[in-house]
């Protein structure tokens, strides 16, 4: 079997993928417990061992918010105890199975490469989580890139395209600590705050009721979004012009963006004449934990 795990701030997902055909067989989850770095490792160990009960475990592979540091260690986690520990060799050290670990969007973008909406393509796609932050996974000549530093994909902490205060709001600093970074408008959160700020307090569903009621403050502010959102998509194509751009994330279910981004591309391309498509993910919740699975047979 091929385990994958897919580690949140609230819940463990365990999945056993047939190694042949990839379908899944077993399927376990439990709560996160984050009191200390032991009862997380834990929390991690368990949901490993009742997958074990299934049958014999070839590879784990580990979607994990944050990433490993070049000293090693994590860095980046919402799992506050997980930041400067040793995640991935503690783990060598408890299963005696090859364990891969990666960030939550590079196995998304396993997983829609491999089994989901770009699996039609030849050897490129960028998976582009907008979700209550921001990130991408890369897939070029049929791997994935994940860089020198690690940092492959991070284009959430890239300043947003294009950025202009008179229509995108007032300059923003980012808890990373610079500013008007794409994950600050173009995430659900981002989209929430920005038209809270303009308008009224309200949450992305409520926005969007508001669009699809007619609201004209809702309207404004989501083909605003649909601009940010078709900018950030062609400096992706500008810079890494791959064959299929794939959404996840709580935005990426919302599915009057895709018309209105696909048209809108090419106004921020430097050709004029782009194929390159954007589309939703398929594989949905599942895609993160697939994609972890995964992980050990893409090389990483």
């Amino acid at each position: 079997m091929l385990v994958g795990l897919d580690i949140g701030g609230t819940k463990i997902e365990g999945v056993a993928l047939n190694n042949t055909d990839h379908n899944i067989t077993a399927r376990y989850r439990v709560a996160t417990d984050k009191s200390s770095y032991d009862c997380f490792l834990n929390s991690v160990s368990n949901v490993i061992e009742k997958l074990k009960a299934h049958g014999d475990i070839d590879s784990l592979g580990i979607g994990c918010c944050g990433s490993v540091g070049l000293d090693g260690l994590m860095q980046g986690a919402n799992i506050a105890v997980l930041n400067g520990r040793n995640f991935l060799e503690d783990l060598r050290n408890l299963f005696d199975h090859p364990v891969h670990i990666a960030n939550d969007a590079d196995c998304f973008a396993l997983s829609e490469f491999s089994t989901g909406a770009a699996k039609h393509t030849n050897n490129s796609c960028v998976a582009l989580i907008i979700g209550t932050g921001c990130g991408a996974g890369i897939i070029l000549n049929g791997g994935l890139v994940t860089g020198l530093n690690n940092l492959g994909g991070e284009l959430g902490h890239n300043p947003l395209p294009h950025f202009q205060p008179n229509q995108d709001g007032q300059v923003f600093t980012c808890y990373c600590g610079s500013k008007n970074c794409i994950e600050s408008f173009v995430s659900g959160t981002g989209y929430s705050r920005t038209f809270s700020e303009k308008y009224f307090s309200a949450s992305c569903e409520e926005i969007m009721q508001l669009y699809r009621d007619g609201n004209k403050q809702a309207i404004d502010h989501f083909e605003l979004y649909c601009d940010q959102l078709a900018r950030v998509c062609g400096s992706i194509v500008n810079m890494v012009d791959p064959e299929v751009i794939v959404l996840g994330g709580g935005m990426s279910n919302v599915n009057e963006i895709y018309p209105r981004v696909n048209a809108k591309l090419i106004q921020y391309t430097f050709s004029k004449q782009v194929r390159t498509q954007i589309v939703k993910n398929q594989n949905g919740d599942s895609s993160g934990v697939i994609g972890a699975a995964l992980l050990p047979l893409k090389n990483m």
